[in-house]
Protein backbone atom coordinates (compact mmCIF):
# COMPACT_ATOMS: atom_id res chain seq x y z
CA UNK A 1 0.00 0.00 0.00
CA UNK A 2 1.24 3.52 -0.66
CA UNK A 3 2.27 5.29 2.19
CA UNK A 4 0.14 9.01 2.23
CA UNK A 5 1.37 10.08 5.34
CA UNK A 6 4.68 10.96 3.61
CA UNK A 7 2.28 13.61 1.57
CA UNK A 8 1.50 15.36 5.27
CA UNK A 9 4.27 17.81 5.53
CA UNK A 10 3.19 18.74 1.89
CA UNK A 11 -0.32 20.24 2.42
CA UNK A 12 -1.94 16.79 2.34
CA UNK A 13 -5.55 17.11 4.25
CA UNK A 14 -8.78 14.74 4.25
CA UNK A 15 -10.05 17.39 1.75
CA UNK A 16 -8.11 15.74 -0.75
CA UNK A 17 -7.88 11.82 0.66
CA UNK A 18 -11.79 11.99 0.36
CA UNK A 19 -11.84 12.26 -3.18
CA UNK A 20 -10.08 9.05 -3.87
CA UNK A 21 -12.02 5.47 -3.85
CA UNK A 22 -10.58 2.25 -2.93
CA UNK A 23 -8.94 1.30 -5.71
CA UNK A 24 -7.13 4.85 -6.39
CA UNK A 25 -6.06 5.10 -2.87
CA UNK A 26 -4.60 2.06 -3.51
CA UNK A 27 -3.08 1.79 -6.96
CA UNK A 28 -2.15 5.05 -7.42
CA UNK A 29 -0.40 8.01 -5.37
CA UNK A 30 -0.37 11.25 -4.98
CA UNK A 31 2.06 14.35 -5.92
CA UNK A 32 1.86 17.98 -5.77
CA UNK A 33 2.99 20.36 -8.04
CA UNK A 34 5.95 22.50 -6.96
CA UNK A 35 7.11 23.98 -10.04
CA UNK A 36 5.82 24.74 -13.35
CA UNK A 37 7.61 25.18 -16.95
CA UNK A 38 6.11 25.32 -20.57
CA UNK A 39 6.41 21.64 -21.33
CA UNK A 40 6.59 20.20 -18.23
CA UNK A 41 5.80 20.06 -14.41
CA UNK A 42 7.85 19.16 -11.62
CA UNK A 43 6.14 17.14 -8.93
CA UNK A 44 6.93 16.11 -5.47
CA UNK A 45 5.93 13.07 -4.01
CA UNK A 46 7.14 13.24 -0.48
CA UNK A 47 10.17 11.28 -1.72
CA UNK A 48 11.09 12.00 -4.93
CA UNK A 49 10.75 15.03 -8.12
CA UNK A 50 8.64 13.83 -10.67
CA UNK A 51 9.30 15.26 -13.93
CA UNK A 52 5.58 14.91 -16.05
CA UNK A 53 5.10 16.30 -19.89
CA UNK A 54 2.52 18.85 -20.22
CA UNK A 55 0.31 17.16 -22.69
CA UNK A 56 -3.04 18.88 -24.95
CA UNK A 57 -5.18 16.05 -23.14
CA UNK A 58 -4.43 17.51 -19.71
CA UNK A 59 -6.61 19.99 -17.93
CA UNK A 60 -4.95 23.44 -16.89
CA UNK A 61 -2.41 22.73 -14.12
CA UNK A 62 -0.97 25.52 -12.01
CA UNK A 63 1.73 25.38 -8.84
CA UNK A 64 0.38 24.00 -5.96
CA UNK A 65 -1.77 21.53 -6.88
CA UNK A 66 -2.65 18.15 -6.13
CA UNK A 67 -2.40 14.92 -9.17
CA UNK A 68 -3.00 11.43 -8.60
CA UNK A 69 0.23 9.32 -10.84
CA UNK A 70 0.41 6.06 -11.54
CA UNK A 71 2.81 3.21 -10.16
CA UNK A 72 4.80 4.35 -13.25
CA UNK A 73 4.50 8.03 -11.99
CA UNK A 74 2.08 8.89 -15.22
CA UNK A 75 -0.52 11.75 -14.79
CA UNK A 76 -3.78 10.19 -14.58
CA UNK A 77 -5.66 13.12 -13.21
CA UNK A 78 -6.05 16.28 -11.19
CA UNK A 79 -7.47 16.55 -7.85
CA UNK A 80 -10.06 19.07 -6.41
CA UNK A 81 -8.45 22.57 -5.69
CA UNK A 82 -9.64 23.39 -2.21
CA UNK A 83 -8.37 27.14 -2.76
CA UNK A 84 -7.52 28.87 -6.29
CA UNK A 85 -6.14 32.14 -7.73
CA UNK A 86 -6.87 33.09 -11.34
CA UNK A 87 -7.09 36.09 -13.07
CA UNK A 88 -8.10 36.72 -16.62
CA UNK A 89 -5.13 36.27 -19.12
CA UNK A 90 -2.98 39.23 -19.35
CA UNK A 91 -3.84 41.20 -23.07
CA UNK A 92 -6.55 40.02 -25.33
CA UNK A 93 -6.85 36.66 -24.66
CA UNK A 94 -10.76 35.20 -23.43
CA UNK A 95 -9.08 33.32 -21.03
CA UNK A 96 -8.56 32.31 -17.55
CA UNK A 97 -5.14 32.48 -16.01
CA UNK A 98 -4.83 30.35 -12.74
CA UNK A 99 -1.89 31.56 -10.57
CA UNK A 100 -1.94 29.48 -7.87
CA UNK A 101 -3.86 26.24 -6.08
CA UNK A 102 -3.94 24.77 -2.34
CA UNK A 103 -3.50 28.02 -0.47
CA UNK A 104 -3.97 29.03 2.78
CA UNK A 105 -2.89 32.38 2.89
CA UNK A 106 -2.13 35.29 0.11
CA UNK A 107 0.56 38.07 1.32
CA UNK A 108 -0.72 40.80 -0.54
CA UNK A 109 2.83 43.15 -0.74
CA UNK A 110 2.41 46.87 -1.20
CA UNK A 111 5.58 49.28 -1.14
CA UNK A 112 4.95 52.57 0.40
CA UNK A 113 6.85 54.96 -2.00
CA UNK A 114 5.46 56.34 -5.05
CA UNK A 115 4.12 53.46 -6.25
CA UNK A 116 1.67 53.16 -2.96
CA UNK A 117 -2.20 52.64 -4.57
CA UNK A 118 -4.83 51.92 -3.09
CA UNK A 119 -7.05 50.60 -5.80
CA UNK A 120 -4.47 48.21 -6.91
CA UNK A 121 -4.49 47.01 -3.14
CA UNK A 122 -8.03 46.30 -3.59
CA UNK A 123 -8.02 44.32 -6.84
CA UNK A 124 -5.23 41.73 -4.99
CA UNK A 125 -7.55 41.75 -1.55
CA UNK A 126 -10.35 40.76 -4.12
CA UNK A 127 -8.43 37.97 -5.58
CA UNK A 128 -7.36 36.58 -2.12
CA UNK A 129 -11.13 36.91 -1.04
CA UNK A 130 -12.60 34.70 -3.79
CA UNK A 131 -9.81 32.23 -3.16
CA UNK A 132 -11.06 32.15 0.75
CA UNK A 133 -7.86 31.94 1.98
CA UNK A 134 -6.45 34.24 5.25
CA UNK A 135 -5.37 37.56 3.31
CA UNK A 136 -2.36 39.65 4.64
CA UNK A 137 -1.58 42.90 4.04
CA UNK A 138 2.63 43.52 3.98
CA UNK A 139 3.76 46.76 3.48
CA UNK A 140 7.26 47.30 2.88
CA UNK A 141 9.91 49.77 1.38
CA UNK A 142 8.82 51.95 4.41
CA UNK A 143 12.98 53.21 4.50
CA UNK A 144 12.31 55.00 1.50
CA UNK A 145 9.30 57.72 2.55
CA UNK A 146 9.96 60.39 5.32
CA UNK A 147 6.59 59.84 6.62
CA UNK A 148 4.32 56.75 6.31
CA UNK A 149 1.85 56.92 8.94
CA UNK A 150 -1.30 58.43 6.58
CA UNK A 151 -0.79 55.15 4.13
CA UNK A 152 -0.79 52.75 6.60
CA UNK A 153 -4.12 54.44 8.53
CA UNK A 154 -5.67 54.77 4.65
CA UNK A 155 -4.75 50.65 4.54
CA UNK A 156 -6.64 49.98 7.86
CA UNK A 157 -9.26 51.42 7.00
CA UNK A 158 -10.49 49.45 4.44
CA UNK A 159 -13.22 46.98 5.21
CA UNK A 160 -11.63 43.80 4.52
CA UNK A 161 -8.54 44.27 5.98
CA UNK A 162 -7.67 42.47 9.09
CA UNK A 163 -3.70 42.63 9.57
CA UNK A 164 -1.48 44.83 7.89
CA UNK A 165 2.52 44.48 8.60
CA UNK A 166 4.60 47.16 7.80
CA UNK A 167 8.01 44.91 7.51
CA UNK A 168 11.79 45.59 6.46
CA UNK A 169 12.18 42.23 3.79
CA UNK A 170 15.36 41.63 5.01
CA UNK A 171 14.97 42.17 8.56
CA UNK A 172 14.58 38.38 10.69
CA UNK A 173 12.65 40.17 13.34
CA UNK A 174 10.62 42.04 11.20
CA UNK A 175 9.65 38.82 8.98
CA UNK A 176 8.82 36.59 12.26
CA UNK A 177 5.74 38.45 12.60
CA UNK A 178 4.75 35.98 9.76
CA UNK A 179 4.83 33.08 11.52
CA UNK A 180 1.26 32.43 12.92
CA UNK A 181 0.47 32.24 9.07
CA UNK A 182 3.25 29.56 8.52
CA UNK A 183 2.84 26.87 10.26
CA UNK A 184 3.89 23.36 8.78
CA UNK A 185 2.10 21.74 5.94
CA UNK A 186 0.58 25.75 5.04
CA UNK A 187 1.30 27.17 1.67
CA UNK A 188 1.52 31.34 1.66
CA UNK A 189 1.55 32.72 -1.86
CA UNK A 190 3.25 36.05 -2.03
CA UNK A 191 1.32 38.58 -4.61
CA UNK A 192 2.27 42.03 -5.42
CA UNK A 193 3.54 44.34 -8.23
CA UNK A 194 7.41 43.91 -9.36
CA UNK A 195 10.01 45.44 -7.08
CA UNK A 196 8.12 45.28 -3.67
CA UNK A 197 10.20 43.19 -1.88
CA UNK A 198 8.66 39.39 -3.11
CA UNK A 199 12.28 37.69 -3.42
CA UNK A 200 13.97 39.28 -1.04
CA UNK A 201 11.02 38.00 1.68
CA UNK A 202 11.37 34.71 0.17
CA UNK A 203 15.32 34.84 0.95
CA UNK A 204 14.90 36.00 4.02
CA UNK A 205 12.43 33.44 4.76
CA UNK A 206 14.45 30.32 3.35
CA UNK A 207 17.30 32.07 4.94
CA UNK A 208 18.80 31.87 1.61
CA UNK A 209 19.93 33.68 -1.26
CA UNK A 210 18.40 31.89 -3.93
CA UNK A 211 16.00 34.68 -5.37
CA UNK A 212 17.26 37.25 -7.66
CA UNK A 213 16.54 40.99 -5.99
CA UNK A 214 16.25 43.96 -7.77
CA UNK A 215 15.97 47.70 -6.87
CA UNK A 216 13.31 50.24 -7.13
CA UNK A 217 13.98 52.87 -10.30
CA UNK A 218 14.71 56.33 -8.88
CA UNK A 219 12.90 57.80 -11.59
CA UNK A 220 9.39 56.58 -11.01
CA UNK A 221 9.38 54.25 -7.64
CA UNK A 222 8.51 51.18 -9.99
CA UNK A 223 10.12 47.98 -9.26
CA UNK A 224 12.46 45.58 -11.04
CA UNK A 225 11.04 42.40 -12.77
CA UNK A 226 12.97 39.54 -10.78
CA UNK A 227 10.78 36.61 -10.72
CA UNK A 228 10.21 34.88 -13.75
CA UNK A 229 8.67 31.87 -12.78
CA UNK A 230 6.51 29.90 -9.81
CA UNK A 231 7.51 27.56 -7.37
CA UNK A 232 7.08 26.39 -4.47
CA UNK A 233 9.71 26.20 -1.97
CA UNK A 234 10.39 24.25 1.56
CA UNK A 235 10.83 27.23 4.47
CA UNK A 236 12.91 25.72 7.47
CA UNK A 237 9.75 25.63 9.74
CA UNK A 238 7.96 23.91 7.33
CA UNK A 239 5.53 25.80 5.49
CA UNK A 240 5.98 25.71 1.75
CA UNK A 241 6.20 29.62 0.40
CA UNK A 242 4.94 30.28 -3.27
CA UNK A 243 7.02 33.51 -4.85
CA UNK A 244 4.72 34.93 -8.29
CA UNK A 245 6.18 36.80 -10.57
CA UNK A 246 5.46 40.62 -10.64
CA UNK A 247 1.49 40.96 -12.00
CA UNK A 248 0.86 44.58 -13.42
CA UNK A 249 -2.45 43.59 -14.88
CA UNK A 250 -4.79 42.06 -12.82
CA UNK A 251 -8.27 41.49 -14.56
CA UNK A 252 -10.87 40.12 -11.99
CA UNK A 253 -13.09 37.35 -13.47
CA UNK A 254 -15.19 35.22 -11.88
CA UNK A 255 -14.57 37.56 -8.60
CA UNK A 256 -18.06 39.07 -8.02
CA UNK A 257 -17.49 37.46 -4.43
CA UNK A 258 -14.40 38.31 -3.94
CA UNK A 259 -15.27 42.19 -4.74
CA UNK A 260 -18.06 42.10 -2.13
CA UNK A 261 -16.34 40.91 0.64
CA UNK A 262 -13.37 43.40 -0.31
CA UNK A 263 -15.86 46.06 -0.35
CA UNK A 264 -18.14 44.79 2.16
CA UNK A 265 -19.21 48.15 3.68
CA UNK A 266 -20.34 49.30 0.38
CA UNK A 267 -22.02 45.85 -0.50
CA UNK A 268 -24.06 45.86 2.98
CA UNK A 269 -25.17 49.46 1.92
CA UNK A 270 -26.27 49.07 -1.59
CA UNK A 271 -28.33 45.87 -0.46
CA UNK A 272 -30.25 48.20 1.78
CA UNK A 273 -31.03 50.54 -1.40
CA UNK A 274 -34.62 51.71 -1.40
CA UNK A 275 -34.92 49.97 -4.71
CA UNK A 276 -34.17 46.53 -5.46
CA UNK A 277 -32.61 48.00 -9.05
CA UNK A 278 -30.40 50.96 -7.38
CA UNK A 279 -27.92 52.06 -10.07
CA UNK A 280 -26.17 53.81 -6.83
CA UNK A 281 -26.14 57.66 -9.06
CA UNK A 282 -29.46 59.97 -8.25
CA UNK A 283 -32.22 57.25 -7.11
CA UNK A 284 -34.36 59.06 -3.72
CA UNK A 285 -33.53 56.45 -1.03
CA UNK A 286 -30.31 55.32 -2.49
CA UNK A 287 -28.23 54.75 1.09
CA UNK A 288 -24.81 54.56 -1.21
CA UNK A 289 -25.04 57.87 -1.67
CA UNK A 290 -26.30 58.74 0.73
CA UNK A 291 -23.12 57.83 3.06
CA UNK A 292 -21.26 58.95 0.57
CA UNK A 293 -22.29 62.49 0.98
CA UNK A 294 -22.11 61.89 5.04
CA UNK A 295 -18.47 61.18 4.52
CA UNK A 296 -18.87 57.28 6.09
CA UNK A 297 -17.57 56.07 2.90
CA UNK A 298 -14.77 57.39 0.38
CA UNK A 299 -15.53 58.67 -3.18
CA UNK A 300 -12.11 56.82 -4.64
CA UNK A 301 -13.36 53.44 -2.55
CA UNK A 302 -16.62 53.37 -4.37
CA UNK A 303 -15.68 54.44 -7.79
CA UNK A 304 -12.97 51.39 -7.79
CA UNK A 305 -15.86 49.47 -6.60
CA UNK A 306 -18.01 50.26 -9.15
CA UNK A 307 -15.10 50.24 -11.84
CA UNK A 308 -14.21 46.62 -10.73
CA UNK A 309 -17.81 45.08 -10.90
CA UNK A 310 -18.03 46.20 -14.40
CA UNK A 311 -14.88 44.97 -15.07
CA UNK A 312 -15.93 41.49 -13.48
CA UNK A 313 -19.07 41.62 -15.34
CA UNK A 314 -17.74 41.91 -18.55
CA UNK A 315 -14.56 39.49 -18.29
CA UNK A 316 -16.88 37.05 -16.90
CA UNK A 317 -19.81 37.38 -19.77
CA UNK A 318 -17.29 37.62 -22.13
CA UNK A 319 -15.39 34.05 -21.48
CA UNK A 320 -18.99 32.37 -20.69
CA UNK A 321 -19.92 33.25 -24.48
CA UNK A 322 -16.63 31.71 -25.20
CA UNK A 323 -16.83 28.49 -23.54
CA UNK A 324 -20.55 28.47 -25.23
CA UNK A 325 -19.01 29.25 -28.51
CA UNK A 326 -16.20 26.53 -28.08
CA UNK A 327 -18.63 24.07 -26.57
CA UNK A 328 -20.94 24.50 -29.76
CA UNK A 329 -17.98 23.99 -32.50
CA UNK A 330 -16.89 20.80 -30.27
CA UNK A 331 -20.43 19.54 -30.83
CA UNK A 332 -20.40 20.62 -34.32
CA UNK A 333 -17.16 19.06 -35.02
CA UNK A 334 -18.30 15.73 -33.35
CA UNK A 335 -21.90 15.69 -35.82
CA UNK A 336 -19.35 16.12 -38.66
CA UNK A 337 -17.23 13.54 -38.14
CA UNK A 338 -19.57 11.05 -37.21
CA UNK A 339 -22.15 12.01 -40.63
CA UNK A 340 -18.27 11.19 -42.25
CA UNK A 341 -18.31 7.77 -41.02
CA UNK A 342 -21.45 7.07 -41.73
CA UNK A 343 -21.35 8.09 -45.20
CA UNK A 344 -17.57 6.66 -45.57
CA UNK A 345 -19.50 3.03 -46.49
CA UNK A 346 -21.50 4.23 -49.26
Amino acid sequence: MIDYSLLTPLGWTPFFQQQLDFEQFEQNVGARVIAQHRSQLIAFTGEDDVVIPITPNMPAIVVGDWLLLDKDNHYVALLERQSSFARKAPGSKLEKQHIAANVNTAFVMMSLNNDFNLSRLERFLALGNEAHVDTVVLLTKADLVSDYQQNLASVHALASVEHVFVINCLDSSDVEQLLPWLQPGNTAVLLGSSGVGKSTLTNTLTQSFSQKTGGIREDDSKGRHTTTSRALVKLPGGAWLLDTPGMREIQLVDSQEGIETTFADIARLAASCKFVNCSHSNEPGCKVQQALQDGEIDERRLNNYFKLLREEQRNSATMAQKRADDKALGKYYKRTQQTAKKLKGR
